[in-house]
């Protein structure tokens, strides 16, 4: 028996990829799943799989229960699964789309935020005009990455250059709230 699915009992053939379990298969054998759903992702690839596991003699089990494909009542029943899955997937997909055009539209939506603060990215902008640094460089002063050298120069690049002698001006406003918090405590 392969057992496609999560779960503690699957099997290396199976392991989240059915492929790989429908190509481990052979006559005799119960593929076993959890849910429809993860076998198939709409009703056409359900039925053709089921289909080609009846002709080459493997069983089909859906949670604790056996189905033969050639049953017509199990058929139907495999059917009707198969039609509330791919029925669910696309309302799931629906109602995603739907809350993240709203949470864009309210600009809660904004993707990952940077790694660097601005006044971060200016100082690599000022370190890479200056010419004293490579990417690598100031990659690792900033224990980045260089691709996040790199989305930090996008990000400045419309920036007019700082002088090679100036830097930026420090955040301070966080340091003079913990002071007045420090200050009203005591």
């Amino acid at each position: 028996m392969l057992h496609a699915g999560p779960g503690p009992h699957r099997a290396a053939a199976g392991a989240g990829r059915p492929g790989q379990a429908l190509a481990a298969v052979r006559e005799g054998d119960t593929l076993t799943v959890t849910k429809l759903d993860r076998l198939a992702r709409s009703v056409p690839d359900a039925l053709d799989i089921l289909s080609q596991l009846s002709r080459r003699g493997v069983r089909f089990a859906l949670g604790g229960s056996v189905y033969d494909w050639n049953d017509p009542f199990a058929r139907m029943f495999l059917q009707i699964l198969a039609v509330i899955a791919e029925f669910e997937a696309n309302l799931i997909r629906q109602r995603t789309r739907e809350g993240m055009a709203i949470a864009r539209q309210n600009g809660k939506l904004r993707g990952k935020q940077p790694r660097l603060k601005p006044a971060q990215d200016r100082e690599i902008r000022r370190m890479r005009d200056s010419g004293d640094y490579n990417v690598a460089e100031i990659a690792a002063l900033f224990s980045v990455g260089r691709p996040t050298v790199y989305r930090s120069l996008d990000r400045t690049a419309e920036l007019p250059p700082l002088p090679a002698g100036t830097r930026p001006v420090p955040e301070v406003t966080q340091y003079d709230q913990l002071l007045t918090r420090n200050l009203e405590q005591q």
